[in-house]
C-alpha cells in the first residue's frame, strides 16, 4: 500500500502514552482508570482528575468532519507530488469533546465538506528504523 502522503511524510515516534493510537489497528484513546475521562492527545495526567492512572479506550471509529484545510504548498520538497491534500479535524461520535486530525483516503480535496460522515481506516507502514508495524488512523467519508 502507497502512503497517503507519500514515503517522504515523517512517521511518528512512538512512545508509552501514544503507542496505543498508532499501533493497535483500532481509533484507541487513552482513558482514565479512576473517573473514565477519555482524553486526546495523551498525557501524564488526566486532565479531568489528575490521576496517573490509565487503560486504552477503544472507539468504534466513527465522526464528522469539523474541520477541512486544503494544502496546495509542499513543507518539504519531497512532497511536491501530493499536493493538494486535506487535513481534517474530526469529532469522534463516542469520545464527545474530542477531536482527531487526520487525513481522508477517498475524495478529492476540495469535495471534503464540513459536516461529512466519515469512518477511521488504517495506514499500514513499517517504520524502518524501528521495524514496529504502525496502524495510522486515517478517514474515509460514509454516506451519512
Amino acid at each position: 500500500m502507497s502512503r497517503v502522503l507519500g514515503e517522504h511524510w515523517a512517521l511518528p515516534a512512538l512512545d508509552d502514552r501514544n503507542r496505543a493510537f498508532f499501533t493497535a489497528g483500532v481509533l484507541s484513546f487513552q482513558q482514565c482508570a479512576d473517573c473514565a475521562h477519555v482524553q486526546h492527545p495523551p498525557e501524564d495526567v488526566c486532565e479531568a482528575c489528575r490521576s496517573f492512572s490509565f487503560r486504552v479506550f477503544e472507539s468504534a471509529g466513527h465522526g464528522r468532519v469539523e474541520s477541512v484545510i486544503v494544502v496546495h504548498h509542499p513543507i518539504h520538497p519531497g512532497m511536491a507530488e501530493v499536493v493538494p491534500y486535506a487535513v481534517v479535524s474530526v469529532a469522534v461520535d463516542d469520545v464527545p469533546g474530542v477531536l482527531v486530525t487526520g487525513n481522508v483516503t477517498n475524495r478529492a480535496p476540495d469535495a471534503i465538506a464540513i459536516g461529512d460522515r466519515v469512518e477511521v481506516t488504517f495506514e499500514e507502514v513499517e517504520d524502518p528504523k524501528t521495524e514496529v508495524r504502525l496502524r495510522i488512523p486515517q478517514w474515509r467519508v460514509v454516506p451519512a
